[in-house]
């Protein structure tokens, strides 16, 4: 496993971006790239209280509950509220999926040509802890980062998973 530092990450993404394709880059409209050290509740599809009391949300919220803490949970080391576990609670024991690298929210091209009214961008995340766990160094972590950005373009330009699976992108 490689960690790097947020700058390092960031500076990745960036490394990412400028290895694609530049018709990939004239294409897009309102799409912002962000990241985030970890894929949250909503990122997983889990909305209000799907988690029960104490969702693990990725920021502390009103009742004082801690942050998500994905990457101690996958460690087993804390239950998913970042308390010690003690055999019982987490995800009931589940660990949270590692191949959930980066994530598509907003409208397709396609989906747009119904009368898009431009409320906010699309956005691409890409999730630095499951990057960091899966690959071993920088240069494949960079790699993986940019295949990561392709797949979710993809979704961007209306390709479903089957189609992307088909050119390669998983």
């Amino acid at each position: 496993m490689h960690q790097m530092s947020d700058e390092e990450f960031e500076r990745a993404i960036e490394e990412a971006l400028d290895g694609l394709p530049p018709q990939f880059l004239e294409a897009l409209e309102n799409v912002a790239v962000v990241w985030e050290e970890e894929p949250s509740a909503y990122h997983l599809g889990y909305e209000g209280d799907e988690w029960g009391d104490g969702a693990p949300w990725s920021e502390a919220d009103d009742e004082g509950v801690e942050p998500w803490n994905a990457a101690a949970v996958n460690d087993g080391l804390r239950d998913a509220t970042g308390d010690e576990k003690d055999g019982e609670g987490g995800l009931s024991g589940d660990r949270l999926p590692d191949d959930l690298l980066g994530l598509f929210d907003g409208l397709s091209l396609v989906e747009r040509a119904d009368g898009y009214d431009e409320d906010g961008p699309a956005v691409i995340t890409v999730f630095k802890g499951p990057h960091e766990r899966c690959f071993g160094d920088r240069d494949e972590i960079v790699t993986e980062i940019g295949k990561t950005i392709i797949h979710e373009l993809g979704h961007y330009f209306g390709l479903d998973e089957d189609q992307l699976a088909a050119m390669g992108y998983e």
